[in-house]
């Protein structure tokens, strides 16, 4: 039969088109009169050479997307690939006039043939035309595992793979039900980088864990193997002891690494295979090294079976000793789960003693996930301590299926914040900081925080005290815990989506010089209002638990909006005051504040201890502004004297005369006479404002600025107007009769104003210069 698979061919063959599709640019070689026209098109100059230009220019990312998958799958090892432009098929066998369907990568190995699609767009948004395409993609599996099996002869058939590769593809809960319906596996951005890493890391080995997650549970034709063992119990499991080649080992092994962050992958423990101790243990084999200890798997159970042979001399019963006897492995992909021994057995990968060689293994036989991640943390907290942080990320894989109740939930809780983390339409999309991960602007926000924080929220359970009927709580979804989690991911997504949204520019700043919201702080004191806010909903005729979760979130959405408005409103130096309310009283701080002004827009709400803290906070306020205010003002008034006296002389009263103007000193004579001099000398009955009119004086302005100009930006008249809000809020502390406070932020103003002055004051007026920002300064660093 004609072949009708086309343009695949040995990878061997390929080395030139890898080397052309590795890298992130493209490149061309022009004539010096094609340069400018290749230039209008994006092209750039490289280099030039003596009758030619070499051009280049960013790859289109529709380009970038099929060049990084076929590079992937080129460095994976598999024998046959496509070549450029995508391998092309004839769907109509009997018609070869027929058009032929083109597909962008094929790879192809003894044992598997993978055909892939790549759809990519220039920024992230959904596609319209996604479901179409999986029809129009599916529709060549019969006729590809025809041509395959024609063209590449092998021992037995092949396993075929019908994959696609989206880049800034949004998806819906639809098109991936669609997708699986097909038999398309998806795989996205965050799945590609982390199969780069992990061929980087492994070599060749790598296809096996990319086959795993393809074909899971999927037979390996002809590697059945009949193996001599000893079976045993520990902790009621049974296990097995035998020998076994790195090589067959790696074929079946698979590695759940939490770094790829499959939302769906509940087993995901491990941690990252890392390089440098992977090459030190390559480097140990190499010299003849041995391993004296287990590698620890665990097989699927329906993958095995044990027949013992003859015992003699030992009449103990079969659960109180060793069995000899022949185990025979029926190998599938993603059948042995390497649960202790990854860098030892990974190290072998691609080198010549991983056909040779033995190792020594104990595996057990359908030991539960919760348990190989429990057996994960016995093994290596003997040997390396592991981080409290890792062992809440491991939460969910430990206590899934538990028993209590209450953990079960907590297990929910942690897997909710890594599939935010995980889901690039969440507004937490790579902002976690996970245990093995170094905090940096963006991910600066850890599981713990969150975890803390919804745990003791009674989300779930309102009320389960012994003798009282159970009140669920709005996030309850019933016993399924998948269900509690989607519900959980869906409220917080939509939650906190909102508020990103109408604090876009602040959210995406992180950690970074002038941000402070998406931060530890910031997000716990978003979820507080969350709590405040379900729980001002759940008050009223209709339970929060009977809704949908789509219906809850909408419920939501006009308190988002207007906490998200608020605190996209607020100034720059208002910001920076806000980040400046740290841990459990600075979140508090930051809820009430919030809450606050959701009241002004939404007036029914009112939750509990809300009014008591604003008669608490007015009180307060206008206390502590007072003895801010008049500390300024005794400092203000000492260094203006100070300094005209300097300037102009103290005796005979010259620095009177000719520093201060004669309106304002005729206003304080006669205060000072009216108060029949109470006070001391008539210089202590300058006002504030009388002040600022002293400095702007253009005779006094010279050494005067430079200690009271505030900021850098702007005429000296407004650069001394922060002596206007200083006087407002005087007025304000001292006719308290009047009803009338400081409002928090103001008082924190008068705060900075405070370390400001104080600070510039401190020195002579030789030493001070002028402040090195623009705008209020922040005391608070992260």
């Amino acid at each position: 039969m004609t072949a009708m698979l086309e343009n695949v061919g040995l990878a061997d063959e390929l080395r030139s088109l890898a080397r052309s599709r590795r890298g992130d640019e493209e490149t061309r070689t022009v004539r010096p009169k094609d340069v400018e026209a290749a230039v209008e098109e994006g092209w750039r100059v490289q280099r030039k050479l003596k009758k030619s230009v070499r051009l280049s220019r960013m790859k289109p990312h529709h380009v970038l997307l099929e060049d990084k998958v076929w590079t992937l799958l080129y460095r994976m090892g598999f024998g046959h690939l496509s070549g450029r432009g995508g391998a092309t098929i004839r769907l109509d066998a009997k018609d070869p006039a027929s058009a032929p369907t083109q597909i962008d990568v094929v790879a192809v190995d003894s044992e598997v043939a993978i055909a892939v699609e790549c759809k990519s767009a220039a920024a992230f948004a959904k596609r319209p035309t996604f479901q179409a395409d999986l029809g129009k993609f599916a529709l060549i599996r019969e006729r590809f595992a025809t041509y395959v099996n024609d063209q590449f002869r092998a021992d037995s058939k092949h396993q075929v793979v019908l994959a696609m590769f989206l880049s800034n593809i949004q998806l819906t809960d639809n098109d991936r039900a669609r997708a699986e319906a097909a038999g398309i596996q998806l795989f996205d951005d965050r799945d590609l980088k982390y199969y780069a890493d992990l061929v980087a890391h492994l070599g060749p080995a790598a296809r096996y864990q990319l086959l795993a997650d393809m074909l899971p549970s999927k037979t390996v034709p002809g590697l059945e193997l009949r193996i001599p063992a000893i079976r045993t119990k520990m902790g009621g499991t049974y296990c097995f002891t035998f020998s076994i080649s790195p090589e067959y080992l790696l074929k079946i092994a698979y590695v759940s690494h939490r770094a790829k962050g499959k939302p769906s992958d509940v087993n995901a423990y491990q941690r990252m295979l890392r390089k440098q101790k992977l090459d030190r243990i390559r480097e140990y084999i190499d010299g003849d090294g041995i391993f004296p200890t287990n590698i620890v798997v665990n097989l699927d159970q329906r993958k095995v079976d044990f027949q013992r042979v003859a015992q003699k001399g030992d009449k103990r019963s079969d659960t109180d000793r060793g069995l000899l006897g022949w185990l025979t492995l029926r190998p599938a992909y993603k059948s042995a789960w390497v649960i202790d021994g990854q860098h030892r057995l990974y190290a072998y990968s691609g080198g010549e003693k991983a056909g040779r060689s033995l190792l020594s293994v104990l595996a057990f036989a359908g030991l539960p996930a919760s348990k190989q991640a429990e057996l994960f943390i016995d093994i290596n907290s003997k040997q390396t301590s592991v981080k409290r942080s890792l062992l809440e990320e491991l939460y969910a894989e430990l206590h899934w299926d538990a028993a209590d109740l209450q953990d079960r939930l907590r297990a929910v809780i942690s897997k909710a914040i890594q599939e935010l983390d995980a889901d690039q339409d969440s507004s937490f999309h790579q902002r976690i900081q996970k245990a093995d991960e170094r905090k940096d602007p963006k991910r600066c926000i850890t599981i713990d925080s969150i975890f803390r924080e919804l745990e003791k929220a009674e989300l779930f359970i309102a009320n389960a005290r012994s003798g009282h009927a159970v009140v669920y709580g709005p996030l309850w979804a019933g016993d399924d815990a998948q269900k509690i989690l989607e519900r959980t991911v869906h409220v917080l997504r939509a939650w906190f989506g909102a508020i990103a949204n109408e604090a876009r520019d602040w959210w995406d700043k992180g950690a970074e010089d002038g941000g402070g919201l998406a931060m530890n702080d910031g997000v716990v004191s978003c979820l507080k209002v969350l709590r405040s806010v379900l729980s001002h909903l759940d008050s009223g005729k209709q339970r929060l638990v009977v809704l949908s979760k789509e219906d809850l979130a909408e419920c939501l959405a006009p308190y988002a909006s207007a906490v998200g408005r608020y605190l996209g409103g607020l100034p720059e130096e208002e910001r920076r005051r806000h980040r400046a309310f740290r841990g459990v009283e600075g979140q508090t701080r930051r809820m009430r504040m919030c809450q606050l002004a959701l009241r002004d827009v939404l007036p029914e709400f009112s939750p509990p201890g809300l009014d008591q803290w604003v008669r608490e906070e007015r009180a307060g306020t206008n206390d502590a502004a007072k003895g801010i205010i008049d500390h300024m003002e005794l400092e203000i008034q000492k260094v203006i004297i100070e300094e005209l006296k300097r300037e102009y002389g103290s005796s005979d009263s010259a620095w009177w005369t000719m520093g201060v103007p004669r309106p304002i000193r005729q206003e304080a004579s006669k205060r000072f006479e009216d108060d029949d001099r109470s006070r001391g000398a008539v210089e202590h009955y300058l006002n504030l404002l009388e002040y600022k009119k002293v400095v702007l004086q253009p005779q006094n302005w010279r050494f005067l600025g430079p200690l009271f100009a505030y900021g850098r930006i702007g005429n000296k008249e407004k650069r001394v107007d922060w002596l206007d809000f200083v006087n407002r809020q005087r007025n304000i502390v001292a006719h308290a009769s009047a009803g009338r406070s400081v409002s928090l932020q103001d008082l924190e103003r008068l705060r900075e104003y405070e370390t400001w002055l104080t600070g510039q004051l401190s020195g002579t007026r030789d030493e001070v210069t002028a402040p090195e920002y623009d705008e209020i300064p922040s005391q608070v660093s992260e």
